[in-house]
């Protein structure tokens, strides 16, 4: 199993408006996650829009390349890119770099 962590960065003036739509993530959405391999699925956000998120899966890249092939993923790619700083023309999840574990109790 593969421990995900990585970092994004919400627009300070949509941090807010990013909250609510994540307290309201489409079904479908949740159910492309869960099959693709996307386990304990965890998105964090400080108030600056520093996100951190984090998830368990067997192959990340596997479980990034079905994801990316599903329609619900493009679809829920174009409403959140307007809410990111530095995509650089890349969707959000294009712009996910994994960070480097350095320490983990297990």
């Amino acid at each position: 199993m593969q421990r995900v962590c990585f970092l994004l960065k919400v627009r300070a003036e949509r941090v807010e408006e990013y909250r609510a739509r994540h307290a309201e993530v489409w079904q479908e959405m949740r159910d492309a996650l869960a099959a693709t391999g996307w386990r304990n699925y965890s998105l964090f956000l400080r108030d600056d829009g520093l996100l951190v998120g984090y998830l368990e899966t067997d192959d990340f890249g596997k479980a990034k390349a079905a994801m990316e092939a599903t329609e619900v993923n493009a679809r829920w790619q174009a409403e959140m890119a307007g809410f990111f700083e530095e995509l650089d023309g890349r969707r959000p999840d294009e712009a996910m770099r994994p960070l480097t574990e350095v320490f983990h109790l297990a």
